[in-house]
């Protein structure tokens, strides 16, 4: 199976999404199809032996669309060519890689011009590709975002449309309206004197505003043929009826027919071409600022990097640095890429990436994330991830495929818009009819009733409500080091009833440290080094805790044998001919081991919050050591703040039910999941789903894995780089947990701001249309003008995404 991200031409509503996902499903072979018109992409699953990409492309051309690979266009400086031979070899090379759309290698320039999907393939692929042959590329220019050039030349286009039709329409509502208030009309240009001069001066200021208002037709009425109109054919139709009744009633003025004059409409088609392109402008601008996130992640990556070779610092593309490249960052410059620390030390900002304000400090042998901005010293670090592969990559690519997805919510808009358009072409055509039949009124009456239904109905507000929200919030979350990776996880968020943490590195530090040491009749120093030499090779919290005290002290550590270990119950080792057991109370049960002179002890213990480790040796218990988790000082704060959000919030740790319970009651935790294996958890998060919660699992993704999957919503907390993290559908980069409250409070926001703009379009539409219709005129209502229902429609839509737009006013929570 193939997955691509497609960039899709020509939609203008939400019919036109609709119209690309049916067109894409009849295929054999696709899987499954999501269509985006906010982001005016194409998210598609097929087989690759049962339909091509050039299949799908066809099938989407034929419902009037355009759809393409995502493309970055690059210029490389070829070295090393003589003739025209060498120039046809670089060509070939290039065009065998996958992923590669289009090259074409001047020899007079030496350069190579060369189209890719950035998806499929690298720079650094394609550099090799050359290099194989005998040639050398080196970088021209930086590749240039076509996607965002194509949308900023469609902004500037509309606008300079919207302008040449003001421009027209302007002086045509002069002479159609103006002697109606009183204005000054030259009596050349007056009705009742002059009424063919009259209509051809209105023809001539409404033809201008026509062609410039041409997209709307061909598009329009392209799509009216293939039997999948849009809202263009709603717009082609209306103003065509309106444009041709003016050019009829014209010829009647012309044969003598001058009762005819007060029955032109060259003015309504002008003015709702007009109002329209605006409309379509101010949406554009508006839509672009819904990708804000995308574009400030994008211009973090600086565009240079410096680079060790040859014992020479040497400054290059960013694009050309390599995996093991020595990199040297001086105070005050970005990351280039992800690394790891070789020289130097010093403090880094990683606020952009990860939301953490506090600078973090970086030595020999720490993580560098690429982006992230050397604060005051400098350092040398070896590549370890260049190109698509850093975190910076990663979470613009997580990103980006949050905002290409949908919300369950939306699943009736979808539906409800793929009928829409010609339920409403019907629905003016059985108005305008009634009205003519009925025989009170005239048929310019049926005309402005038919004008008004097309062009007050919005299809667009239907398709841009929950995609533009969607897109706003997942970028504000971004921007907070909150990853959310779909929709879906937008929405469940937002119903979650439950929340369940893991005690270990999410409501406590994660870092265990020994407070007590007990025995029972054996020196308390041999008793740490044995535990320490049994521990010493675990990888467990609360081992390395007792192998880190007995080393601070000096302890020289034994050499353990035959190791085994229990998981959650504790290990069994031999050192010096003695049988060692370390563990909690179960694995001394196991063993027969006798607890009864330490339970006074225990139970201090786990009431102070410890979590007690028995020692046995050769079958006798020999002494305690406690080691406790400190909680961080963020936890009961975050889960106040959940709480505050109408939430429970449960605790699960494979502790003891005493220590639980201390630590439980000092954050303020309602339910305690105490003594669970890590095996189990998962099975705790059912039985909640079974008890009819709607459960989110927060875990540090590694053992919690299964109960994150389990989970309706797993968010993975502390995750740092580990942005792509499988079992997670939310990634929290920093240990913070009041980040989780955040993540669900901007769930919430979000869900609300797409019921606002559903209900909006909904309620635009189903109030609209019957006014247009005339339900008024029946009571003796005014009639709805179809310039007033055109202003309505374009202000619909754009309100729609601007409602959505506030979300950026979103504030964490602190």
């Amino acid at each position: 199976m193939i997955k691509k991200t497609l960039k899709v031409e020509g939609m203008t509503c939400a019919a036109c999404a609709r119209a690309v996902e049916r067109a894409s499903k009849k295929l054999d072979g696709v899987i499954e199809v999501s269509c985006n018109l906010a982001t005016e992409k194409l998210n598609i699953s097929y087989e690759e032996d049962k339909v091509s990409l050039e299949n799908i492309q066809q099938a989407i051309a034929k419902a009037g669309y355009q759809v393409f690979e995502e493309r970055v266009s690059k210029t490389l400086k070829i070295e090393g060519m003589t003739c025209a031979a060498c120039a046809r070899t670089v060509e070939k090379v290039t065009s065998k890689l996958d992923g590669v759309i289009s090259s074409s290698c001047n020899l007079a320039t030496e350069k190579l011009q060369i189209e890719y999907d950035p998806h499929l393939v690298r720079v650094s692929d394609i550099k090799k590709a050359i290099e194989k042959a005998g040639y050398k590329a080196v970088d021209e220019t930086v590749p240039l975002d076509k996607d965002q050039q194509q949308k900023e030349q469609a902004i500037k286009v509309l606008f300079y449309r919207f302008i040449t039709s003001l421009i027209f329409t302007v002086p045509l509502l002069y002479i159609t309206m103006g002697h109606m208030v009183g204005l000054p009309l030259p009596n050349f240009l007056h009705p009742d004197h002059q009424p063919f001069t009259y209509a051809l001066v209105q023809l001539i200021f409404t033809l201008p505003v026509v062609v410039s208002g041409y997209k709307f037709y061909t598009h329009g009425f392209k799509s009216l043929f293939r039997l999948s109109p849009n809202m263009d054919s709603l717009i082609a139709i209306g103003t065509s009826a309106a444009f041709l009744y003016g050019v009829f009633v014209t010829v009647m003025i012309a044969q003598g027919k001058q009762h005819y004059v007060h029955e032109l409409y060259f003015e309504s088609a002008a003015v709702i071409l007009t109002l329209i392109t605006l409309g379509k402008y101010l949406e554009a601008v508006s839509k672009g600022k819904t990708s804000e996130a995308i574009k400030k992640l994008m211009a973090l990556a600086p565009n240079t990097a410096t680079i060790i070779k040859d014992g020479q610092e040497v400054e290059i593309p960013i694009e050309e640095v390599e995996v093991d490249d020595i990199i040297v960052v001086k105070p005050g410059e970005r990351m280039p890429v992800d690394g790891v620390v070789l020289e130097g030390w010093t403090s880094v900002d990683e606020s952009m990436l990860t939301g953490e304000s506090i600078p973090v400090e970086k030595k020999i042998g720490d993580k560098i994330i690429g982006a992230s901005i050397n604060k005051n010293g400098t350092i040398k670090y070896r590549a370890t991830k260049v190109g698509k592969d850093t975190v910076l990559s990663q979470i613009i690519k997580l990103v980006e495929e949050a905002q290409g997805s949908k919300a369950p919510i939306a699943r009736l808009a979808d539906i409800i818009s793929g009928y829409f358009v010609p339920v409403v072409i019907i629905l003016a055509i059985l108005a305008s009819l009634g009205w003519l039949l009925i025989g009170k009124e005239s048929p310019v009456f049926a005309l402005t009733i038919f004008i008004s239904v097309l062009v007050i109905a919005c299809p667009c507000a239907l398709g841009l409500a929950t995609p533009t929200a969607i897109m706003v919030g997942t970028g504000k979350g971004a921007e907070n080091g909150v990853l959310i990776k779909s929709g879906n996880a937008l929405e469940v968020a937002g119903k979650v009833q439950m929340v369940v943490l893991d005690k270990t590195g999410t409501i406590t530090v994660g870092k265990p440290e020994v407070t007590d040491i007990i025995t029972f009749d054996y020196p308390e120093e041999e008793l740490l080094v044995i535990a320490a030499s049994a521990e010493k090779g675990s990888e467990h919290p609360l081992g390395e805790a007792i192998v880190n005290k007995a080393k601070s002290v000096g302890l020289e550590l034994l050499n353990p044998e035959n190791f085994e270990a229990f998981p959650g119950y504790g290990i069994k080792v031999k050192i010096d001919d003695k049988v060692v057991l370390l563990g909690n109370d179960k694995l001394m049960l196991e063993f027969n081991v006798c607890l009864e002179m330490a339970e006074n002890n225990v139970i201090e213990l786990a009431e102070r919050g410890k979590t007690p480790m028995y020692i046995a040796i050769n079958g006798e218990l020999k002494g305690i050591i406690a080691v406790r988790d400190n909680v961080k000082p963020s936890s009961r704060k975050a889960i106040s703040k959940l709480h505050g959000l109408g939430l429970k919030v449960a605790m699960i740790t494979g502790d003891n039910k005493r220590t639980a319970q201390a630590i439980a009651k000092e954050v303020g935790i309602d339910v305690v999941l105490a003594e669970v294996l890590p095996e189990e958890k998962a099975n705790e998060v059912k039985k909640l789903q079974q008890a009819g919660y709607k459960v989110a699992m927060v875990g540090d993704g590694i053992n919690d894995a299964p109960a994150l999957a389990q989970a309706d919503i797993g968010i993975a907390i502390g995750s740092g780089t580990d942005v792509a993290m499988e079992s997670a559908e939310i990634v929290l980069m920093k240990s913070d947990l009041m980040d989780v409250p955040t993540a669900i409070q901007l769930s919430k926001k979000t869900i609300t701001n797409i019921k606002e703009n559903l209900f909006w379009a909904f309620a635009y539409n189903t109030l609209g249309i019957p006014v247009a219709m005339g339900i008024l005129h029946i009571f003796n209502g005014p009639l709805l003008n179809p310039m007033i229902a055109a202003l309505a429609m374009s202000l619909s839509s754009v309100s729609v995404v601007t409602n959505a737009l506030r979300l950026k006013r979103f504030k964490p929570i602190k």
